[in-house]
């Protein structure tokens, strides 16, 4: 899983039938370097400036509830930033 912040969203207003329903998000990973923003889908309705967990690659299909062309996925939305050392 990553931790990141979402930064903003994508608008989409044609796309495969299968991401209807999904808010497409900008996500930056919490750790490691902050270039390496990606696109979400979720349906848990995280909001910009949110710390969230984020699922990838093969074991997104897992947390989906159907088939879809989404390899990141929001699973939760974090209530306090991790604190070193514990």
């Amino acid at each position: 899983m990553i931790l990141g912040t979402i930064m903003g969203t994508v608008v989409s207003t044609r796309k495969c039938r299968n991401l209807v329903g999904f808010k497409l998000l900008l996500v930056e990973p919490y750790y490691g370097d902050k270039k390496d923003i990606f696109v979400a889908a979720d349906t848990i309705g995280a909001g910009i400036g949110e710390l969230v967990l984020v699922t990838t690659d093969n074991t997104t299909q897992y947390a989906l509830d159907r088939s879809a062309p989404v390899d990141a996925y929001i699973v939760g939305i974090v209530d306090a930033p991790p604190q070193p050392g514990r």
